[in-house]
């Protein structure tokens, strides 16, 4: 495992102030050592598989050696010893280099720093880099108490020591899957299990601090990554799952994507009354709706630059409950990827799993499960490890007749693959949606940080050329570590001009329909290794929605928008027109390998496909797996292919046919 020793922690400060140098502006800052946390920095690295924990402290030790100079041509002495002006430009050539562990390198660097710099704040008070920002942070109620400060209304196993369970049905995770198929088979009579790897948050639990939430929220602390470290993923792995950090899109697939799957994967079940029939009852039971009142700065941008452009945009279905106009309200759902504080998102946390739990079904979190038990060609349980509140890990074994595996299309092949399944399309065809993020300043603030992270969609670019594959245009979240982590760095000194009254920042995503995909497999410890590059057809998409991203951007009015890519082309505007257009015209000719620009993945897809030929699918059309009866599948890794917008909702309608089957 990663040890943080005294000549890394020295190496990684080093880092963090060139990264971040101090600052003399209006606001005085601090250099990056004075506000990064190495301990939680440290922890996110021991997160990752062992190989990539090797290769970090790798890196390190190769900065704190002469050595070093070699990778860039500069003078032979460890990082510490160069000037600051040398240390900055061994960083810009990493950036820039044609070997790729060096370019990876930069950016596991760069991320880790910037994010925790700007993420990060004590309980006590704000982070002091954010009042340059304009970010005013997290704040509580008029009356003091903090928001959703309730009851908690579950009430999880907590085993003390090594524990058997037996059960009807064990259900692995709690998201939009295994909620949903926890919820409908407890009320059925089920006698239910529920395993979830990470923790149970309720209410004031949810800080909306984004280092601390990223670190309890999400898989791998947040930190989740393809191998070569070029796309970053973002996994929800805590009770509710995906559905409690989902920015509360509820989106319904497309007739034209259904219609593939149906044909392509002979699973016709896609485009069946009953199929639909689950999509409206899930629908239903998570309050879908468009009834918010209110858009932040960039969703009112994205709309009104698609109108001034003669481009239509939709309202998007939001799964929430109880919203009122008040300010409260609105800047609460601006923290929907850090959790809802304030009971107003319907995930499975306030729904499904409160059914399930109301009949009887048994709810254990902080349980990772080893591997599933198999006997007979039948899955029998499972093994797992659960670590309680006090830090110690029991034991915990589950003897069951039928075991329903909903970890993510990430960590479910992980885990079919450690117990012993070996079909070789498991862990095949990985889709991501990749995703890449177009800032721009504009003349008024934005605050884009609070009300809804996405309200407004853009479709007019999802099926390019006469495919069903392109790109739709949409808001992300834009609390200040995401945003510092996502923004190009050329120095310390523009990166920090960049974030410069970020309240007038706004950003669109350009949302990838992927056509072509990735693979997980596993390592020696079990761990999983994630492999995926975009490939010559779907970076054509990617680059048909950053130019409609720009245009939207300048008839919206902004004047100043930066391209998602390590060099920062800058477009200058003016009245709506682009100054100089040479630059977004040689977008395409720019170096476009990992780690050139940043990649980003917040759903992942497909990885245990369904479908009617066994030979190709690794499920049958009913869930179930094609090498081991009784045992199923019930998450976004079923999919035959991507869904080509946020699945939350079609992975809790495919839970909840698959959980009629099951009945």
């Amino acid at each position: 495992m990663f040890a943080l020793t005294p000549a890394r922690a020295a190496t990684l400060r080093t880092l963090a102030d060139t990264f971040i140098p101090a600052s003399a502006g209006p606001v005085a800052l601090p250099p990056g050592s004075a506000l990064i946390d190495l301990d939680k920095l440290a922890a996110a690295i021991q997160a990752q598989p062992l190989g990539a924990q090797t290769e970090f402290g790798q890196l390190l030790d190769l900065l704190a050696k002469p050595l070093a100079g070699l990778t860039w041509w500069g003078p032979l002495k460890p990082f510490e010893a160069l000037t600051p002006a040398q240390r900055e430009r061994l960083l810009q050539s990493w950036a820039g280099s044609r070997l790729a562990p060096l370019r990876k390198g930069f950016h596991a660097l760069r991320k880790l720093c910037t994010f925790l710099y700007y993420g990060d704040a004590p309980a006590s008070g704000p982070n002091p880099a954010w009042a340059a920002l304009g970010y005013p942070g997290p704040t509580p109620p008029p009356d003091g108490n903090p928001p959703g400060a309730t009851e908690r209304p579950l009430t999880p196993l907590a085993p003390l020591a090594d524990t058997t369970y037996t059960c009807d049905v064990l259900v692995i995770g709690s998201g939009a899957g295994g909620g949903v198929v926890a919820g409908e088979l407890a009320q059925a009579g089920h006698d239910m299990l529920v395993l979830e790897a990470g923790p149970y948050l309720h209410g004031a639990d949810f800080t909306q601090r984004e280092a601390d939430m990223m670190g309890r929220l999400y898989d791998a602390r947040g930190a989740l990554s393809t191998r070569d470290g070029s796309i970053g993923i973002l996994a929800g792995a805590c009770l509710g799952g995906g559905t409690t950090v989902n920015w509360a899109g509820a989106f319904r697939t497309p007739d034209y994507v259904l219609e593939e799957w149906a044909r392509e994967h002979d699973a016709p079940q896609f485009i069946s009354p009953e199929f639909t029939k689950s999509l409206d009852a899930v629908a239903l039971t998570l309050g879908v709706n468009t009834a918010y009142p209110r858009h932040n700065g960039q969703n009112q941008a994205l709309r009104d630059g698609s109108a001034r452009l003669g481009q239509e945009t939709h309202l998007i279905p939001r799964n929430e409950r109880g919203l009122t106009d008040s300010d409260l309200h609105f800047q609460g759902l601006g923290y929907s990827s850090l959790g809802d504080a304030h009971g107003i998102k319907q995930g499975t946390l306030n729904t499904y799993l409160r059914t399930a739990a109301a009949h009887g079904a048994r709810l254990l979190p902080d349980t990772r499960v080893e591997r599933i038990t198999i006997v007979g060609g039948r899955a029998t349980g499972a093994e797992a490890v659960h670590t309680t509140a006090e830090g110690r890990q029991v034991r915990i074994l589950v003897r069951t007749e039928r075991v329903v595996v909903a970890g993510g299309a990430i960590q479910t092949p992980t885990l079919l693959l450690r117990s012993g399944l070996r079909h070789p399309h498991l862990g095949r065809h990985l889709h991501l949606h990749p995703t890449v993020p177009v800032a721009a300043h504009y003349p008024w603030p934005m605050h884009s940080w609070h009300g809804p992270s996405m309200s407004v969609v853009n479709d007019t670019f999802t099926r390019l050329g006469g495919t069903n594959f392109g790109a739709k245009l949409e808001t992300p979240p834009t609390h200040p570590g995401l945003m510092a982590m996502v923004l190009p760095w050329r120095s310390g000194a523009q990166h920090r001009e960049l974030l410069q009254a970020a309240d007038h920042l706004g950003s669109f995503i350009v949302l990838t329909r992927d056509r072509d995909g990735g693979r997980v497999r596993v390592d020696k410890q079990g761990a999983p290794l994630i492999d995926y590059q975009l490939s010559k057809f779907d970076k054509q998409s990617l680059l048909t929605g950053i130019r409609a991203a720009v245009d939207i951007h300048v008839a919206a009015g902004a004047h100043t928008v930066y391209l998602p890519h390590g060099t920062l082309p800058v477009l200058r505007a003016h009245e709506g027109v682009v100054q100089n257009p040479e630059l977004l015209a040689a977008l395409p000719r720019l170096p476009w390998q990992p780690n050139r620009y940043g990649l980003y993945s917040a759903h992942q897809m497909s990885t245990c496909r369904l479908g009617g030929q066994a030979r190709t699918h690794p499920l049958r059309p009913s869930g179930e797996t094609v090498e081991v009866q009784g045992l199923y599948v019930a998450d976004g890794s079923a999919f035959p292919a991507c869904s080509g917008v946020n699945p939350m909702l079609t992975i809790m309608a495919l839970a909840h046919y698959t959980a009629q089957g099951l009945k």
